[in-house]
Parts: C-alpha cells; sequence; structure tokens
C-alpha cells in the first residue's frame, strides 16, 4: 500500500513539474530561434510584477552557451531600497528542439518552469516577448536599456492579444551607467 501511495504522490508532482513548463494558451514559441544570436546580454524594460523580482531596477538577464547545449542564466537587479544588487545564476535547456524558443529555466535544483520567447526581432535580435509557463509571468527585454514607444505599445499589443493582463505591467527603471 505503501508503494502505491508513493506511485501516486510521484506522478503527481510530476505532473505539476511538467506543467510548469508547458505554454500559455494562445502563446506559441518562436520558430526558428537562434541561440548563437539569443545569448549575451538583455535588459529588462517591462514584467509582470513577482516576489522574486518585487522592488528591483536596472534588471538584467545574461545568456550564454554551455559546452554541453544547455545555457547558464545570470538575473540581476538592485533593490533601491536595500541598496544592494540581488543575482541569481540558473540553467536552461530546449523543450522542442534547439530552433524553437521553448526552454526550460532552473534556479532551483531540478524544478524547472518555462521560458517562452513569443516575440522577437528575427533579424537583430535586439527585442524579445518572453512569458512563462502561464500569463503571471511576462518581460519585455531589449539590447538596450530603453525602447521607442512604438515597440512598447507593439509589445502590450501583443500581450493583450494573448490574454495577458498589461494593466499589471510595471516599468522597470533602467538607469544609464
Amino acid at each position: 500500500m505503501k508503494n502505491h501511495y508513493f506511485i501516486s504522490f510521484t506522478l503527481f508532482v510530476g505532473s505539476l513539474l511538467s506543467g510548469c513548463t508547458g505554454l500559455p494558451e494562445q502563446v506559441t514559441a518562436v520558430s526558428p530561434f537562434s541561440l548563437e544570436q539569443y545569448q549575451g546580454k538583455w535588459y529588462e524594460i517591462a514584467r509582470l510584477d513577482h516576489s522574486f523580482e518585487r522592488g528591483l531596477e536596472n534588471v538584467t538577464a545574461d545568456y550564454a552557451i554551455n559546452d554541453d547545449g544547455s545555457v547558464t542564466v545570470l538575473n540581476r537587479g538592485f533593490n533601491a531600497q536595500d541598496k544592494q544588487w540581488s543575482e541569481a545564476q540558473g540553467k536552461a535547456k530546449f523543450v522542442d528542439g534547439d530552433n524553437v524558443g521553448h526552454l526550460k529555466v532552473s534556479f532551483f535544483g531540478p524544478f524547472y518552469s518555462s521560458y517562452v520567447v513569443f516575440g522577437l526581432d528575427q533579424q537583430d535580435y535586439q527585442y524579445a516577448y518572453v512569458s512563462g509557463y502561464n500569463k503571471d509571468y511576462l518581460w519585455l527585454l531589449a539590447r538596450t536599456p530603453e525602447v521607442s514607444e512604438q515597440r512598447l505599445a507593439d509589445f502590450k499589443a501583443s500581450a493583450k492579444q494573448r490574454g495577458f493582463d498589461i494593466e499589471q505591467l510595471i516599468m522597470v527603471k533602467q538607469d544609464p551607467k
């Protein structure tokens, strides 16, 4: 009987974890996608608020390809209230093949969550629209600390069309250094 509970628990946890690497409804990962072009530094321009970034400004994300094809992710932001930098390092892997912008990222051991690039400047990789596994997670990333009003308007329209609550977007303060 104990074995039955263990198997049920394992299946339950497995289903929860696999659900965290899925795609939100109405969101499709970009394809083709080039990790070589995507790697490097990105500035967070806008986001939906969540506890692990609350109060952070000057937020950046750096992506570097590892020898095994996985990606090292380094997120960094400044907490103005505490007057200190905060950073988190994680690892990402492709979910649907290395030419699709759907990765799973982990900052906590074996627990992965979706990282879905659903909008991208396919030519120069200057901006990216990113979601998590559900519509509580949304980011506008750019290679520069500022974007045009037109880019921001396009991001908002694209996110709203997919069902994200854009009224809750936070514009991330980026101080030029």
